[in-house]
């Protein structure tokens, strides 16, 4: 599935029925974890990262472009979860997909009543809103069932012109605009956009997209790369600032000398020419007009990543983000966004580079190669070097915040077991 330049739809809320916390468990010190080069042979160091690999409950996360939704429902898998989303008086509703009865999914049924879901199977059916099992048809009006059953229900928004579902542990969610990238919140945008299903663990697409090395070498053979130089390697420092970490490049070289094998270049007579300063707007020598408002965040680095795995890659026009959405354990949504932050006429180069070039250079054949190496990842074991740092960073980042929110609901009486 995919889909491109979507406007930003008027934001819609859905709150399901409340859900009862369980009782408070008492938490367990916390480990240091500080992540050590240069390698290990398991993720046991990062249980709670290890133990996600279906995802991380807790967050919102996008699923289907928003106008992919109408009046029929729509199913989607959210960590391991089977929902249906569906739109309602203009509101977009989000439930589980298996009916109680049989356990037939409930999206194969459709509205014979505002407001509510029918299921193909007998009849039986919910309000969108609570839950509440309203009428079992083949039973008649006064159905003893009925007020007996309550089907789980799913908080919705709408924002960048997609729909976001919130799988939780019972607690409220947050404000789905604390999420997003705070640029992305306030500021006009013209956004293109692909969601792609792809093989492969969500984990191993995030830690591709935050990897320091890969870029150098594996996308050197990109078209969207062909005519920009590309340092061989960087020394670079991980630099925490807020909810992000970023990748802040000291140094940038271009070529190198290997001992005993020869010269290795990233450069090149009909590629760009390096900056002679190193730059952490980009990463490939532009010396173009930074973007006012993407000048005005002052990024310490020009890559940064933040849970519950969103990647923002800053460049002096654009930025490109990428969302790791976890379907199950063995695949996951590729959601690409590129942002150019103007509004009315000056949009239309955007609009234009985008759909003839960037959606199938960049969202294309350029992502293309990094679905190839995620679909064939396979780790732990793993002998990591020096670049990983920024993977190690980035699991340190994903445990803590974990061990955090485990923290906080246990303070509100909800009980969410450690790995074992």
């Amino acid at each position: 599935m995919s889909e491109t330049l979507e406007p930003q739809a008027a934001p819609t809320t859905q709150h399901p029925a409340a859900k009862a916390p369980a009782a408070e468990a008492k938490t367990p010190a916390r480990r240091k974890r500080e992540g050590s080069l240069p390698g290990r042979q398991d993720w046991s160091t990062w249980p709670l990262y290890q133990a996600a690999a279906a995802g991380f409950r807790g967050y919102w996360y996008p699923v289907v472009f928003s106008s992919k939704v109408g009046e029929r429902p729509v199913r989607v898998k959210l960590l391991g979860e089977d929902i249906f989303v569906i739109r309602d008086r203009g509101v977009v509703r989000g439930m589980a997909n298996r009916c109680p009865h049989r356990g037939v999914p409930l999206s194969y049924g459709n509205k014979q009543f505002p407001g509510t879901i029918s299921c193909v199977y007998h009849g039986w059916t919910f309000d969108l809103e609570s839950g509440e099992l309203k009428a079992a048809i083949t039973d008649g009006p006064q159905s003893p069932i009925c007020g007996k059953v309550t089907q789980p229900t799913y908080h919705v928004e709408e924002r960048l012109g997609m729909v976001w579902v919130f799988v939780g542990d019972g607690e409220e969610p947050h404000p789905i605009d604390e999420q997003l990238p705070e640029e992305l919140v306030g500021n006009a945008a013209v956004i293109g956009a692909r969601i792609m299903p792809r093989e492969g663990n969500w984990r191993f697409a995030c830690e591709n997209g935050y990897d320091e090395g890969h870029a150098k070498y594996l996308h050197r053979t990109a078209l969207w790369r062909l005519f920009k130089a590309m340092p061989v390697w960087n020394t670079t420092k991980i630099v925490k600032r807020g909810r992000w970490i970023y990748r802040v490049q000291q140094e940038q070289f271009w070529d190198a000398d290997f001992p005993g094998l020869g010269k290795w270049t990233g450069l090149a007579w009909y590629k760009t020419k390096p900056p002679k300063t190193t730059t952490n707007i980009g990463n490939t020598g532009s010396h173009r007009e930074v973007n006012p408002v993407i000048a005005a965040q002052d990024f310490p680095g020009f890559a940064s990543v933040s849970m519950p795995g969103v990647l923002r890659i800053a460049y002096p026009t654009f930025i490109h983000y990428e969302f790791y959405v976890p379907v199950d354990a063995d695949n996951h949504l590729y959601v690409g966004v590129m942002a150019d932050f103007k509004k009315g006429w000056k949009t239309i180069p955007f609009y234009v580079k985008y759909l003839g070039a960037v959606r199938w250079l960049f969202h294309g054949q350029f992502s293309g190669q990094d679905k190839w190496m995620v679909e064939v990842t396979d780790a732990p074991p793993e002998k990591l070097y020096r670049p990983d740092d920024s993977l190690l960073q980035w699991r340190k980042l994903a445990e803590n915040t974990t061990e955090d929110r485990i923290d906080a609901l246990a303070e509100q009486g909800i009980d969410v077991p450690r790995p074992a």
